[in-house]
């Protein structure tokens, strides 16, 4: 499994991880093809090798005419629309990126998505960064992204809306749920972009873990500091451990004077607020009084959110908390066609790389709902759609090949063909 690693030790911005991408052996002339495609009269990458505290890096100047624009949220979308040599997928981590900034901006300043108006972000060489980041994460083709915590930084800095604490407050939203680093430098050294890349490509977070090295990508950031090398390094190799292997939470309390109404009303607060997991179990108590124990699986970084809210809704006077590891099966989202229309699942990978569907509850209730029919009708639907669907694959995956590189010729064909030519 390919992986990229982020060691955010100076902090990220949208320059340091195209540097880096770039450093790492992506093709500059590729990002500058597609930016180019983007309409935007003048516009440049300046590629260039720079030294930052005695170590060499690569360093992104974008060049371009002087503007004054301050672009919403509707013209960034319509800018990276009309970039024809983009593909779809990298469109869509380009608006990803923007999307959470635009969110983030949005919430701090009491304001909807459609009213934001980006400075700093929607300058010219901020979009070149954000969409030549998407081009070049598309290309590098990780399939997995981990990085290390993420260090925001010290001190003061002046915006479009006066002098801000570090982070201002579009970082620090788009900084939610992600692992802080404390680095004692008085500098920015998280950006609004290098947080929101970081939201939308990062998988997980951890130290450097076992892992072959390929490349290794040296980004420069814009400032020199005297004492610590301002570089993002991006690691980029083969995974040398399971991928399927991830850190979680586990938050228990045991509850014996909560109505079923106040769990059931709990447990529900407990996954829309982005629990993984949450599960009651009848137990006996002190002096043989029967109670539950209501468990929490999460992130860890959800774990001091999740807990208050346990605290708040069940009144309990203590909760456990321990670090687990969880084993989990590859998978990744899939829709089969049935008779009343599709129906969203999971494929899963079993060892040897058998395949199989979980068609999602939530689609199949909605099937049903809508036709009038049973939910077990809708899942024996689903299930023989996927047995048909993969039946189909193995079979065209098994068709011969003859020489001349056309599928599905029989014994008889080619006897015709050889005759033919003698």
């Amino acid at each position: 499994m390919k992986l990229a690693y982020l060691d955010c030790s100076s902090g990220i911005s949208g320059d340091m991880t195209l540097a880096a991408l770039i450093d790492s052996g992506i093709d500059p002339a590729a990002i500058q093809h597609g930016i180019a495609s983007l309409g935007l009269a003048g516009v440049r990458l300046n590629v260039t090798e720079t030294i930052r505290c005695g170590f060499r890096a690569t360093y992104i100047k974008v060049e371009h005419p002087p503007q004054h624009a301050h672009r919403n949220f509707q013209d960034i979308l319509q800018i990276i629309e009309r970039g024809s040599e983009l593909s779809p997928r990298q469109k869509q981590r380009a608006v990803e990126i923007f999307t959470a900034i635009g969110r983030a901006e949005a919430r701090v300043h009491g304001i909807n998505l459609d009213q934001i108006h980006f400075h700093e972000v929607g300058a010219i060489d901020s979009i070149v960064d954000i969409v030549g980041a998407a081009i070049a994460w598309d290309l590098l083709g990780a399939d997995l992204v981990m990085s290390s915590p993420i260090p925001p930084g010290r001190g003061y800095v002046h915006i479009a809306h006066g002098i801000c604490p570090i982070p201002t407050p579009g970082t620090a939203e788009l900084l939610k749920g992600l692992p802080l680093a404390d680095v004692p430098l008085d500098a920015e050294l998280t950006t609004p972009t290098g947080a929101a890349i970081v939201q939308s490509f990062v998988d997980r977070f951890g130290p450097l873990p076992p892992m072959t090295i390929r490349q290794i990508g040296y980004g420069a950031g814009t400032k020199d500091f005297p004492e610590r090398a301002n570089i993002l390094r991006l690691f980029v190799g083969e995974l040398t451990e399971s991928p399927d292997v991830d850190e979680v939470l586990l938050l228990e309390t045991n509850l014996d004077d909560v109505s079923g109404e106040i769990l059931g009303y709990t447990k529900q607060k407990l996954q829309t607020a982005g629990a993984l997991d949450v599960f009651a179990t009848a137990i006996q108590m002190k002096k043989d009084r029967p109670g539950t124990l209501l468990s929490v699986l999460c992130r860890p970084a959800d774990g001091p959110r999740l807990e208050q809210l346990l605290f708040d809704e069940t009144g309990t006077f203590g909760i456990r908390q321990s670090r687990l590891l969880r084993s989990k099966r590859r998978r990744q989202s899939h829709s089969v066609e049935t008779p009343w229309g599709s129906v969203i699942g999971k494929l899963g990978w079993l060892s040897g790389g058998t395949t199989v569907f979980t068609p999602e509850f939530e689609s199949c209730a909605a099937v049903a709902q809508q036709h009038g029919i049973t939910l077990r009708d809708v899942y024996r639907a689903a299930e023989t759609a996927w047995l048909l669907e993969s039946q189909r694959a193995a079979r065209a995956s098994s068709a011969p090949i003859d020489t001349s590189g056309q599928t599905g010729l029989s014994p008889h064909d080619h006897d015709h063909d050889h005759d033919h030519h003698h």
